[in-house]
């Protein structure tokens, strides 16, 4: 469906609440999460991954990633060790080469009057010195984060938190993601969702497809806008 049938039909225009992911989906920071990723295998004496196969494993929180990056196999203490060095690691170099995707600024501009919010499985402190680093704090009136809550994403706690805050209903809502986790998230709270193809899951878009699908946030106004008579 092109932008002009999908601004003409209004299917979206009743969307007054956008909750946004963060990585993959506002932020291109697969090289800072890989290189945090090899520096931690280093330390526990692991082999380095390629960085495409570290990409493949974001998505579900930094304990998670450690341990899909580990393998089968690793004790507890390994564990807690490995996501101790992680995290540290990350904190010191996250914004090393961590930048906003291409139509990620003007397109949150465009849409800077709307409530919006992020919600990220990534730590959320995280999240926040991101999204401030890089400049884009003004556009968010929430930022959640991977231990914002009991549970993470694709469990719509998160999602349920913020329909609350922004004072909408669940069909008022639209999540924007980059993965099969990101729908199944939406699917959760009952929201929209909108999928980008520019990120770190297309894979898992496919299996999982979106409401919608955007080669850049600067599409998304149009889709919102209200029917045309």
């Amino acid at each position: 469906m092109s932008e002009i049938q999908a601004t003409k039909n209004g299917r979206f225009a009743g969307v007054r609440a956008l909750i946004f992911d963060l990585d993959g989906t506002l932020i291109d920071s697969k090289v800072d999460l890989a290189c945090s990723v090899n520096a931690m295998l280093v330390h526990m004496g692991r082999a380095e991954l390629e960085p495409e196969k570290i990409y493949r494993l974001v998505g579900s929180g930094a304990t998670t990633l450690v341990e899909r990056a580990l393998g089968e196999g690793v004790t507890l203490d390994e564990s807690a060790r490995a996501v101790e060095f992680f995290l540290a690691y990350y904190r010191a170099h996250m914004l090393d080469n961590t930048v906003a995707y291409p139509g990620v600024r003007e397109g949150l501009e465009i849409l800077k009057d709307r409530a919006m919010a992020v919600l990220t499985n990534k730590p959320v402190r995280f999240s926040q010195q991101i999204v401030a680093g890089l400049g884009l704090s003004q556009y968010f009136q929430y930022v959640y984060g991977g231990n914002s809550f009991a549970t993470k994403k694709p469990d719509p706690e998160g999602a349920n938190a913020l329909l609350r805050e922004l004072s909408a209903a669940p069909r008022e809502a639209l999540l924007v993601g980059d993965s099969a986790v990101d729908v199944q998230t939406a699917r959760n709270a009952g929201t929209w969702c909108c999928g980008v193809s520019y990120g770190l899951d297309a894979e898992g878009l496919r299996a999982h497809p979106p409401d919608l699908m955007l080669d850049s946030l600067t599409e998304l106004p149009a889709h919102l806008a209200a029917r045309e008579e």
